[in-house]
Order: structure tokens, then sequence, then C-alpha cells
């Protein structure tokens, strides 16, 4: 129990550095995100497979947004066409269109 509240920890600490560093221009980031919104802003999409609801990313913490680009970029995180896209962005790049997603508010 003890380890797993650890593991917990260490995680969350990892996620808040990467929280305190998503700053983004999102101007910048709304001409990036133009290929997001096909999906993550078309109401009630669903993905073929594994079938789930696709995340609506409006309002969604910047610092949460950068840290799931980079993993689907680095392929700890699983979806091929999120890594597809994530291969094309560069850092500055994932904290722009974090930043733009963060200023639509949750719909």
């Amino acid at each position: 129990m003890k380890h797993k509240w650890l593991t917990a920890l260490g995680v969350m600490a990892i996620m808040m550095s990467d929280l305190a560093t998503a700053d983004g221009d999102p101007l910048a980031g709304q001409e990036k995100a133009y290929t997001c919104m096909g999906c993550h802003g078309a109401p009630g999409m669903r993905n073929a497979y594994p079938a789930y609801r696709v995340p609506k990313l409006g309002g969604q913490h910047a610092g949460y947004i950068v840290t799931a680009l980079k993993a689907y970029r680095n392929k700890s995180r699983s979806h091929p066409t999120m890594q597809a896209q994530a291969s094309t962005l560069s850092d500055a790049d994932m904290e722009n269109i974090a930043a733009y997603f963060m200023t639509l508010g949750k719909h």
C-alpha cells in the first residue's frame, strides 16, 4: 500500500512540474490545433477502435495537455493516431496548443 502512495506521489510530482511550465501562445495554438478539432471539437465523437468517447479538451489544464502530447510523442502513451499527430509537434507547438484549449473553457 505504501508503494502505491509513493508511486502516485511521484507521478503527481512529475505532472506538477509539467503543469508549472505550460505557458504557450493561444493564438499560435489555435492555428496548430486545427487538426485536433476534427475529433476533439466534434460533439459526441467516438473513437472506432478501441471504442470510447473522444475527450473534449476545451478548458482542460494546459499542463495536462502538454504532458499527454509528450507521452504520445515518445510513445509511452498508446494511441496510433495521437502518436502520429504528436510526432509532428515541437515542445513550443504543444505549449501553444495547450494554451489555446485552456482558453476555450469547458463545454
